[in-house]
């Protein structure tokens, strides 16, 4: 299997990716990153990998659509075809319809909640205000709504009467740093459930 990891943050989930890679527990292929930003963290550690980098700069009014159909020509130039499954991580925007279609069930999102509780961008900050006892993290398909699509997995953790979002933060995204691969390497080997 071939894969393509879209990133507009720092990496910190990424990283994982590329270790599970290099120690060979992950073996499904990355043809490499796109991301929005030269500054992106994500770009140190794609370019410390000796992974293909494309940077797809987002315009001002820019519509979704045109702005995926670049995405679509990034992923062409990086070697994906029709079959290239697509990495979110830390993609900070919403796909467009028509890009989540051409994509149907290719393109994986992991997400720092407990969906279907708190979508959108505020998923740890939500839980906190919710009063919630526990939370974590889902890895799921992504489809035309916000963080609506077919749930891979999930795995929780407490969250502490004292917690903040800079104390949770780090504990869920070592659930993601954990699962993230392995979901990589089930689907590259057509064992997911």
């Amino acid at each position: 299997m071939n894969f393509i990891v879209l990133s507009s943050s720092s990496g910190t989930t990424f990283q994982a990716v590329i270790d599970r890679m290099q120690d060979g527990s992950l073996t499904a292929n990355c043809l490499g990153l796109i991301t929005d930003k030269a500054s992106r963290g994500c770009n140190d550690k794609a370019q410390d990998a000796g992974l293909p980098i494309q940077i797809v700069k987002r315009i001002k009014g820019e519509s979704r659509d045109a702005y995926d159909q670049k995405i679509d020509q990034a992923i062409a130039e990086l070697g994906g075809d029709e079959q290239t499954v697509i990495v979110c991580l830390g993609w900070m925007f919403i796909l467009s319809s028509s890009f989540v279609n051409r994509h149907e069930r290719k393109i994986i999102n992991v997400h720092p909640a407990l969906l279907p509780k708190h979508p959108g961008a505020h998923g740890i900050e939500d839980a906190l205000a919710a009063g919630d006892t526990e939370t974590g993290m889902t890895i799921h398909f992504v489809d035309e709504g916000v963080d609506t699509g077919e749930i891979i997995v999930q795995k929780s953790c407490s969250i502490l009467p004292d917690d903040t979002v800079e104390t949770l933060k780090p504990r869920i995204q070592e659930l993601e740093k954990e699962e993230y691969p392995k979901v990589l390497e089930m689907i590259h080997r057509n064992t997911l459930s």
